[in-house]
Formats: structure tokens, C-alpha cells, sequence
């Protein structure tokens, strides 16, 4: 996979002139002025994240001992190796005990991947102590320590997977379901009803602006104490103030349906919160091993496994797996490291040009769902989706992607995080007919035409970043039929095809196919 990018996360100017207002905020603060100190005692950092788990960290402290201390690289690529499942090993049993004893030391091991704060430069125990903590929690963007956390807790459902072994009686996952469910329809009938409400608030606009140049009479110059008659035009308004009133009544009845829909679903949710609040309280109580009152083991313990293969998917069969956070391989600048603020200016990026990147229909109408961001400490490249929604709530549920804190290049990493999305979205909406209609359907077939072998999906995700990057500055790097596709199905913002369409021939032929299919009410 390409990754030869020119933008990083694009220009401010460039932001601002394509997005939709209120889409995600603007970053204010990257760093902090001044890092805490919980790197200063390099060997207290170690010895309190050391404290969990006697068996794994006994078993990882022997072969990082063997790692640090040999000098012959052959050896110490051997330990490097060694270390990665002893490492995997003891950050479960970490989470575990993060969960309810939220140490300083336990926090950043999850979140960054430092087992020892010497094995970095100061420069680096700077820049990491200066990282901005627990901001834009609210856009459900976590690093990995929230993450874990958060479903321990219960807030969050445990992502779905074949591997992950599943606790057996715990109802606490079939709870977080339905919260989703009812949740996601709360949140849908809100976005409906304040659709519905800016469509009442124009009719009645254009009502009030009818009513007022109905009541306006000309002088009636035969009986001058009798305004005039109404004119063709005023006529013609009281009609069409019929049909606005027959609209107003319309919108009135589906805001009294969507408003009852929207007290019911927070009612549900109030309801299953308490409940999963309690069967969360219930399993921790008892669970042994150092339980904490709500807190879920399990969950955080099947979590931890998802997380693992989430991590292995981003490095890939050729990536560098090593787990600890180091110097030797840091290979970021500021800009460039997964921190919650830049993957966010990056996702602010992405939507500016493909502006329906989130939405999924609901009741046919778009709705926008931004997935969970869950940030993982490691050397990938790839970002990946784990989860296009949940299978049990296909209209409202949240995706999941994931994306490493530590790539070659951050932006190709969160492109092809949200590429993945976009496909697998876009394919599980169509089902069987993926390879036949809407977005994959037609990539599946020219693909088919030109008979290329592989991934269909890893040549989509490959094109997608040459629209994101080359296409929306108006550079061709697309097959013809590929970027008539893309045009059609993950549209340009309307002014970015404006001008598009006065830089170039081919976009001008896109813009004016777009508005042969509006006429013929075919798009």
C-alpha cells in the first residue's frame, strides 16, 4: 500500500472552506506547556507496573532483563521477539488492575506502550509528558487505557470476535446491545427532529412572508373607502398557503411520532443503564482476583484479546510487532504521532472532503454516526475498521476503527482506517448484491473488468487515498470509470465540485452528469 502522501491533515484554510459547521471541534490545544512528572523516577515507573500480575510479570521481567542487557544484535533481535506475547500478556493483566486502581505509571504503559521511561530520550519523556490527558472524550475517541476502562465499566460494548473467548453467563454483553440500540434510535429520532424542525421553521417562514403580502391591498380607485381586490399573484399565494398548511400539519404529525419514539427509547435506556449498572456491580462483586464493585474482569479480559488482534491487523505480517514504546524506533515528530488531537484534525480533514463519510440512512433519511477511535500503542501502519456497526443494530449503532500511535505516516494510517469503514459499510448495507450495486457493486466490477487479482478492498482503500489526496485538488490519479464511481457514491462538498468543475474538462463532465440526473430524478 501507497504511502506517498503530500497532505498531512490539510491546511486550516482548506478545512474551513469545505466542512460542515458543527462537524467535529476545532483542536485549541495540542500540548501541554508544562509534563507531568510521572517519568522522572524511570525505575519507580517500572516497579509499579511490575506490581500486576505475579506470573506475567515475572515472565516478561526476565526476558526484558536478557533484552536490555545483551550486546550482541542477533540476541538481542532474539529477546526482541521474545517479548512481545510476555508483554501482551502482562498489559491485560495491567487493564485489569488499571480498571480500579488508576495509577499514573499503569495509565501510560496502556496508553503509550512504556515499560520503562529509560529506554527513551528526554526530549521524548518531554513531548509524552506534555500530551494533553482525557480530552475529547466526548467524541468517542480513547486511548487505549480509556478504552479499556470504559468497557470494564460497562459504557461501552465489547467488541465482537471469533477469537476472544466469551464469559459464559455474563448477560452484561446482551445489556450493552441494547443500550446501543436504544441509545442509537434516541440519537436518530433527535437528528430527525431537528431536521424536521428547520424544515417547519421555513414553511412557516415562507407562511408569514405569504400572509403578509396577502394582507397588502392597492388603493381602489372607483371606491377609494374599499382596498382593492387581491391581485393574480396574491391568488395565487392563498393557494399555495394551502399546501404550506397541509405541510405544516404533515411535519407536525411525524415530530408528535418521532417525539413519542424519542421519550420511549430514553426511557428504555434509562431503565437498561440501571440494569447493566447492576449486573456490572453483581459480576465484579463475584469475581475473584482482586475484583473492584463495578468493574467487569471479564469483559475488560475478552477486550484485551480483541485489542490484541486489532493491534496485529494495524502492524501487518511484514510491520515491526515490538510492543514497547523505545527511541530506537520511535519515528514520529509531534505532528505526526497519534495523539487525540491530530488523529481529530485528520477525521475533521477527511469529512471536509468526503462529507457523507459517516452517514448511514435512518427511517431514509442520512443520519451521522461517527465510529469509536480506539488508538493502539504500536509501530503500524494501517489503521483498520474492526467493526462497521453492530450487526444487532444496523440503523444507530457506532462503528470501530483503529488506528497506531506510532506509523510511518499518520496520515495514510487514519485514510486507511476510514477507507475500511467506507467499504465495509457500504458492503453490509448491500448484502448480496455488493458486487452489483451502489458503491462496492460498481468498483467490484470495473475491478472485475480490468482483471486484477487480489483484495478487492486493499485496491479500493489504495484509490481512496488518491481521491482524498490527489483527486479533491483537482490532480487525476483515477481510472476514468473508478473516479466517476467515486464522484456518484463518496461525493465532494458541492463547492469543491464547483470548483472542480472550472478547473478541469473531466470534473466539468462529472458536474454536468450530476445535474442531467437531478433533472431526470435519477440520482
Amino acid at each position: 500500500m501507497s504511502d506517498e502522501v503530500d497532505t498531512g491533515n490539510g491546511s486550516s484554510e482548506e478545512i474551513s472552506e469545505y466542512s460542515v459547521s458543527n462537524r467535529l471541534p476545532a483542536v485549541n490545544k495540542k500540548l501541554e506547556e508544562s509534563g507531568h512528572n510521572a517519568f522522572a523516577n524511570p525505575v519507580e515507573f517500572y516497579k509499579t507496573v511490575m506490581m500486576d500480575g505475579k506470573d506475567t510479570s515475572a515472565r516478561l521481567h526476565t526476558v526484558f532483563q536478557k533484552y536490555i542487557q545483551s550486546k550482541d544484535p542477533k540476541d538481542k533481535t532474539v529477546f526482541r521477539m521474545q517479548l512481545i506475547s510476555p508483554f501482551w500478556e502482562h498489559m491485560g493483566a495491567v487493564a485489569r488492575s488499571y480498571a480500579g486502581s488508576p495509577s499514573p505509571s499503569k495509565k501510560y504503559a496502556l496508553r503509550f506502550g512504556i515499560l520503562h521511561p529509560s529506554l527513551l530520550t528526554p526530549e521524548l519523556r518531554d513531548f509524552f509528558a506534555k500530551i494533553v490527558d482525557g480530552s475529547f472524550q466526548d467524541l468517542s475517541i480513547y486511548y487505549l487505557d480509556e478504552w479499556v476502562k470504559f468497557v470494564g465499566l460497562g459504557k461501552i460494548r465489547a467488541s465482537t470476535t471469533d477469537e476472544a473467548p466469551v464469559k459464559r453467563g455474563n448477560t452484561t454483553g446482551h445489556l450493552n446491545a441494547l443500550l446501543d440500540k436504544a441509545s442509537g434510535k434516541a440519537e436518530g429520532n433527535k437528528s430527525l427532529l431537528l431536521e424536521k424542525n428547520l424544515e417547519r421553521g421555513r414553511l412557516e417562514e415562507n407562511l408569514t412572508g405569504m400572509a403578509q403580502y396577502i394582507c397588502k391591498h392597492d388603493e381602489n380607485f372607483i371606491f377609494p373607502k374599499v382596498s382593492d381586490t387581491y391581485t393574480e399573484e396574491q391568488k395565487k399565494n392563498l393557494q399555495d398557503l394551502q399546501d404550506i398548511a397541509k405541510s405544516l400539519l404533515r411535519i407536525d404529525r411525524e415530530m408528535a411520532s418521532l417525539l413519542k419514539e424519542l421519550n420511549e427509547a430514553l426511557e428504555e435506556s434509562g431503565k437498561l443503564k440501571d440494569k447493566l449498572d447492576e449486573e456490572i456491580a453483581n459480576s465484579a462483586v463475584s469475581t475473584s482476583d482482586g475484583a473492584v464493585a463495578g468493574i467487569d474482569l471479564g469483559a475488560i479480559d475478552t477486550e484485551f484479546g480483541s485489542v490484541r488482534q486489532m493491534a496485529k491487523m494495524t502492524i501487518g505480517r511484514q510491520g515491526n510487532a515490538f510492543p514497547i514504546l523505545t527511541t530506537e524506533f520511535f519515528r514520529c515528530q509531534p505532528a505526526t504521532t497519534g495523539t487525540k488531537e491530530n488523529i481529530l484534525g485528520l477525521l475533521a480533514w477527511i469529512e471536509s472532503i468526503d462529507s457523507e463519510v459517516f452517514h448511514r440512512a435512518y427511517k431514509g433519511k442520512p443520519n451521522r454516526i461517527v465510529p469509536y477511535v480506539i488508538m493502539l500503542p504500536t509501530y503500524g501502519d494501517y489503521g483498520i475498521c474492526w467493526e462497521p456497526y453492530d450487526k444487532r443494530n444496523k440503523a444507530t449503532s457506532r462503528g470501530r476503527i483503529a488506528i497506531p500511535m506510532y506509523p510511518k505516516n499518520l496520515t495514510v494510517a487514519v485514510l486507511t482506517a476510514v477507507a475500511d469503514l467506507r467499504w465495509q459499510v457500504a458492503k453490509e448495507i448491500a448484502s448480496y448484491y455488493w458486487m452489483e450495486e451502489g458503491l462496492t457493486g460498481n468498483y467490484y466490477q470495473w475491478f472485475q473488468a480490468q482483471k486484477l487479482k487480489g483484495d478487492v478492498k486493499m485496491f479500493f482503500i489504495q484509490d481512496y487515498i488518491m481521491w482524498l489526496t490527489k483527486e479533491s485538488e483537482g490532480t487525476q490519479k483515477l481510472p476514468k470509470e473508478v473516479r466517476s464511481t467515486f464522484w456518484r457514491y463518496m461525493p465532494f462538498p458541492q463547492s469543491l465540485k464547483e470548483k472542480l468543475k472550472d478547473r478541469n474538462l473531466i470534473y466539468q463532465e462529472l458536474y454536468q452528469k450530476d445535474l442531467n440526473r437531478a433533472m431526470s430524478d435519477g440520482y
